[in-house]
């Protein structure tokens, strides 16, 4: 069920109008620019970059992108990282890849997580710096790897082991060890939603349902991504992919390596995932785990033109939202482009550039379906609805379900994505929107810098 009684899933008291010249009415009045971005290629879990840390694929991007743009290292102001699955060891992951990739000490650096929208809470995050004057030039991005999680002992068993290493008698010492073994278990990194105990791919399989998505649409939407993934790579549009060597592999890695284009007979084969035996989401129209990294350069417009950079690309405004965690987990796009638009006075009319996190093939359907629908609009946003996102103008050079979703990496590549998209393209406004655990929501507004 999408409604949960009379319980109130959204509201908003601001609401921003396009003023009399029917400009957009942007909240940030200053202007801050994407000069560039960059990531590291992302790879199926596993491969290549098996034997990798996060800070690793951080510093790659960060390096990578800092050479690209010839940015000295010693004159950023501030790093922020995304990072949903962290190492324990690299707990502030941001100055392990800053220090790596050749950024000074003295430059502060932090780690901000937001589930899959973690690089864009630090693009966000970027921008508050920038605008509350504590800096000028910002490098944000963000990192994960799922080749190599941390692993615990189950809870029980750690507690033992602690009280066992501040026992001060070889007595005490044996009836801990001896306690400990009924306790041997291991803890792998939660996968399911901790307020509700259930796995994303179940919501998404649930929601679904709820929005009446066929499997044979999401599996379209899965070749439709793979298919336009493949197109992309193979004419050189994804210019964001940098070149890395990784140790112990003799060749560069240049080139992501989850692009799978199949048959829908092929597809309709495969099983499903979670709810078994006759859900929808299957291994092929959900997003695959993946390691990568990803970074952007951002600044103030005037410091980008004293420096003598031709930005690529405005970021204009930006919101998130929100909602039950349990029924609309994956309805963050909707909510937050909904509260963007009415922020801005924008419509979907105004935008040339849509890049939406593909989370599941089921779930951007579903969002679809959600922004366009008169009962959700009037049951859920309390106002008008969206209204028809044109698919032609979405995620043209693949997605999530096809390059693949490093949690912490993903923003990034979404906004440097809208950048390079509407300066191909040569429009105006791009709409990046994603969802996230906890039922959270992004939406920002990008517009393409003037020739």
């Amino acid at each position: 069920m999408l409604h949960r009684g009379s319980r109130t899933i959204f509201s908003y008291t601001h609401v921003a109008r396009r003023s009399l010249s029917g400009k957009p009415n942007f909240f940030m009045k200053q202007n801050i620019v994407l000069i560039d971005g960059a990531r590291t290629p992302f790879l199926t879990s596993g491969t290549e970059y098996k034997n990798l840390m996060p800070h690793d694929l951080a510093r790659n991007a960060m390096s990578g992108l800092l050479s690209r743009t010839q940015f000295p290292p010693g004159d950023l102001d501030y790093v922020v990282v995304g990072n949903v699955i962290q190492e324990v060891s690299t707990a502030n992951v941001a100055k392990e890849a800053a220090l790596g990739a050749g950024v000074p000490n003295s430059v502060p650096c932090h780690t901000v997580t937001q589930a899959c929208i973690s690089s864009n809470q630090a693009i966000t995050t970027g921008i508050g710096l920038i605008t509350s004057g504590q800096a000028d030039k910002v490098l944000a991005g963000g990192t994960e790897t799922m080749s190599d999680v941390p692993i615990r002992v189950a809870r029980p068993l750690r507690k033992i082991l602690l009280d066992f290493n501040k026992a001060k008698t070889t007595g005490k010492r044996m009836s801990l060890g001896f306690a400990a073994l009924g306790k041997i278990g291991l803890e792998l990194p939660g996968i399911t939603e901790f307020s509700t105990s259930e796995t994303m791919g179940h919501s998404g399989d649930r929601l679904a349902a709820a929005f009446g998505i066929s499997r044979r649409e999401q599996d379209e939407y899965a070749l439709r991504s793979h298919s336009l993934a493949q197109k992309a790579q193979d004419e050189g549009s994804l210019s964001d992919v940098l070149s890395i060597m990784v140790p112990g592999i003799n060749r560069p890695v240049d080139k992501d390596n989850g692009i799978r284009v199949s048959s829908l007979d092929k597809l309709a084969q495969l099983r499903p995932a979670f709810v078994k035996p006759h859900g929808t989401v299957t291994p092929a129209n959900a997003s695959f785990l993946t390691d990568g990294g990803s970074a952007v350069l951002m600044m103030t417009e005037e410091k980008a033109l004293e420096l003598g950079y031709k930005p690529k690309a405005y970021l204009r405004d930006f919101c998130y939202a929100a909602q039950d965690p349990k029924d609309q987990l994956l309805l963050g796009p909707t909510y937050a482009t909904t509260k963007l638009l009415s922020r801005t006075g924008l419509s979907l009319k105004d935008f040339d550039v849509f890049e939406l996190h593909e989370a599941f093939a089921g779930q951007i359907l579903a969002n679809l379906t959600a922004m366009n629908s008169d009962y959700f609009a009037k049951n859920f946003l309390a106002g008008k609805k969206i209204g028809e996102l044109p698919i032609d103008k979405l995620n043209l050079w693949g997605g999530s379900l096809s390059l693949g979703h490093p949690f912490g990496a993903t923003g990034c590549r979404l906004v440097t994505t809208a950048a390079n998209r509407l300066k191909k393209g040569n429009g105006k406004f791009a709409l990046v929107a994603a969802c996230a655990a906890g039922g959270h929501g992004h939406a920002m507004v990008v517009e393409r810098y003037p020739n």
